[in-house]
Order: C-alpha cells, then structure tokens, then sequence
C-alpha cells in the first residue's frame, strides 16, 4: 500500500507530528527519512525491506556504509545519505550526552561514556581515556583497529600519547563484536604488559574495558589485576 493510500492518522510523517517520534517503530522512522517509496513498494514497506537486510537490528542499518545502501534497489545516493547522516546525529548526540566535569573513576561510567563509540561495529577498536589528576577526561583517543576478533595494542603509543597529554592515568578501552565480552587469553596477557609499561612511566592504569554492546567486562571489578 502506498502512503499516500494510508489514513492521515497512520502516515508516519503525520503520526509523528500527532502524538511524536516515540509512537513510530523502527521502519516507520526509517520510512521518515526516505520520504518516499518507489513503485509497488512504499516507503514504510522499503524501510521493512533495509532492516530485513541487517537482522531486523538499527546496529546492522548502522553499520552500513553510504554506498552499500544507496545501492539497495530503490535507496539511491540521496536516501541513503539521508540515512547516514541521522544516525551520526544520533551518535554525536551521545557523545554530547556525558557531563564532561564527572570522573570516570568506575566501570558502568567507562561503558557509558564509550558505548556511542563502539556499539555496533563489527570489528575490534581499541581506545584509551587518558585524565588528569582529579580522574576528568582529557580526550579519549583510538589506539587500535582491527578484525572482528581481535586487535593489536602499541603500549609504547599507547604510553606516549599518555606522557604528550600531560595525562595522570588512564583506562583501556576495546570491544568484542562478537557479544562476549569476556576478556581472551590475548586480552588478559596485553593487559598485564601494559599494566607493566604505565608503572614504569608513573601513569596509573585504572582499569581495562570490554564493551559488548548490552554487556561489559571490567578488569578491576573481576579483579584481574
């Protein structure tokens, strides 16, 4: 059915100005941005069609590049950039999100403060948090990119861009696409050898993160160092 054969009250444009953004399922958001179908499939149907692609889940839709959806039958260049620019908007709004002035002293405000970074992906990153003597951030700099399971660490980068930021700690960062955050044996040994190269530096490594979208793992909680 086209949209424009819908009800008023059940076109997603409509919806969402009536009784607001929160009303609409997923494909009818996405229907939103394409604006419009194409013959014998409307928008909402096409949106359906996307997320059919990806498992059904905004994490795959996010993960898409613009030159893979602006060739899905029908997408195009201009809705598929329509679709890549609302969820970097998305993103940076998380990243807004954070009080800048709060210490990231503990595990659950680590995972919070990255997760717009790293939910999603479908390969390892690797990223440090580097903060001043009051344990505020700041910046947070990515380390590392690698495949899907696993990555490599440069502790000897990893401690200088620590020393070239004046930093007083910091804490590792990295993700399993996997959904397992449990740390490898690999995570565990390069952990310790970092432990080992911050000491000789004077630079305290607070803690080691994996961040499996839904689920962590924090080092010092499981006192693994």
């Amino acid at each position: 059915m086209k949209i424009s054969d819908m009800s008023e009250a059940d076109r997603p444009r409509e919806k969402l100005l009536r009784l607001g953004a929160e009303s609409l399922g997923n494909a009818e958001l996405i229907a939103v941005l394409l604006r419009s179908g194409r013959p014998g499939e409307s928008a909402v149907e096409m949106a359906h069609r996307l997320l059919s692609l990806v498992g059904g889940r905004l994490t795959g839709l996010f993960e898409c590049d613009s030159g893979y959806l602006a060739s899905r039958p029908g997408v195009g260049t201009s809705r598929a950039a329509a679709l890549v620019a609302a969820f970097e908007l998305g993103r940076r709004f998380m990243l807004e999100a954070g009080d800048p002035q709060i210490a990231l002293t503990n595990a659950q405000r680590v995972y919070q403060h990255m997760l717009p970074r790293l939910k999603g992906l479908t390969h390892e990153e690797s990223w440090i948090i580097l903060l001043d003597q009051k344990m505020q951030e700041i910046k947070t700099v990515k380390v590392s990119v690698g495949g899907r399971k696993a990555t490599v660490m440069d502790k000897t980068l990893i401690v200088r861009k620590a020393l070239e930021a004046g930093a007083q700690a910091l804490v590792l960062v990295h993700n399993h696409p996997t959904g397992d955050p449990a740390p490898s044996r690999s995570d565990i040994s390069e952990t310790r050898l970092l432990q080992n190269a911050c000491d000789a530096c004077n630079l305290r490594l607070l803690d080691h993160i994996i961040i499996a979208d839904e689920h962590f793992y924090s080092f010092v909680d499981e006192k693994k160092y």
